[in-house]
């Protein structure tokens, strides 16, 4: 087995670190493993230079793991690389969306016995990544409320089971009450399936399935098929979007009249202003996005 370079955050709190030690038992077992600690882009930037040939392991949730794809993009390094996951946090979407264990020792013997293989990855037109999901209009205020009642409930167990993944859900019924419409143009491929006459509450491009640490966003999704799936809601009415809420967390949400679900290559939307979250980072307000899939991006281990 070849040296492995694992990278996790140096802000992690002691349970991180505990769960992290236990993975790394695992792999020290079987191969040699530095472990670096990153606090920002330029100490992650000054691990990557040093990495070698080595497969990259990222200790951490979805954010670690867009931090580092974006590193190695910005030093078009992405294409040549080999990654791999040791799942840390509440979220773990694309840790799920992929079937990596979120168990740490399972994780990791994953990192040992699993396969190397191709998998998408989501540019937008000023070249920035999306390694799993980017949404926008009731999306975004959800993952936005969300965040906080996952921050709050992070610390709450019951059994086996950590309440911090029902910040989504939470957020999303929230936004619900008072969602901020948007009236967008969205066009899949360049065709136009949504036109700005009619409000929206939300669009959602999905790489991988979930968001919100277990959130069915765009359920059918899949990291390695060359597309994206586009999920539009138009659940505006009071009635119908509690009913969208409900079936959202379920991830029933696609089989509604009032919402589109397709798939494509190339995203576009534009008209009223609206914010974006992308991988849990939230930007804009923006008028215009587009967002396209390169297949193929990197290299991943999985199962």
């Amino acid at each position: 087995m070849e040296p492995l370079l694992v990278i996790r955050n140096s802000d992690a709190g002691t349970d991180d670190e505990e769960t992290l030690e236990r993975g790394l038992a695992v792999l020290r077992a079987a191969t040699s493993v530095e472990v670096a600690a990153t606090a920002d882009p330029g100490e992650l930037n000054g691990v990557l230079h040093r990495a070698g040939s080595r497969t990259i392991v990222v200790a951490g949730g979805d954010g670690s793991m867009h931090a580092v794809v974006s590193a190695l993009h910005r030093r078009h390094e992405l294409a040549d690389r080999t990654l791999a996951l040791l799942p840390l946090g509440t979220g773990n979407d694309f840790a799920r969306g992929n079937d990596i264990p979120l168990d740490i020792e399972e994780a990791a013997r994953v990192v040992l016995e699993g396969t190397a293989r191709p998998v998408d990855l989501i540019l937008d037109e000023v070249g920035e990544v999306v390694v799993n999901h980017v949404h926008a209009g009731a999306g975004a205020q959800a993952s936005r409320r969300g965040a906080r009642w996952k921050e709050r409930l992070h610390s709450v167990g019951v059994g086996k089971v950590n309440l911090g993944k029902l910040g989504y859900p939470i957020g999303a019924l929230l936004s619900s009450v008072r969602p901020p419409y948007v009236r967008l143009c969205v066009e899949v491929d360049g065709q136009r399936v949504v036109d700005v006459d009619e409000p929206i509450l939300m669009v959602a491009v999905g790489n991988g399935s979930d968001v919100g640490g277990g959130t069915s966003l765009t359920p059918d999704a899949d990291t390695r098929d060359g597309m994206v799936d586009v999920m539009v809601a138009r659940a505006v009415g009071p009635v119908a979007r509690f009913g969208y809420a409900a079936q959202l967390v379920r991830g029933k949400h696609p089989e509604r009249d009032d919402v589109l679900y397709l798939r494509g290559s190339t995203v576009s939307i534009s008209g009223d202003a609206f914010y974006c979250s992308a991988d849990g980072e939230i930007y804009g307000p923006e008028r215009n996005r587009t967002w396209r899939v390169e297949p193929g991006a990197y290299r991943m281990v999985l199962p």
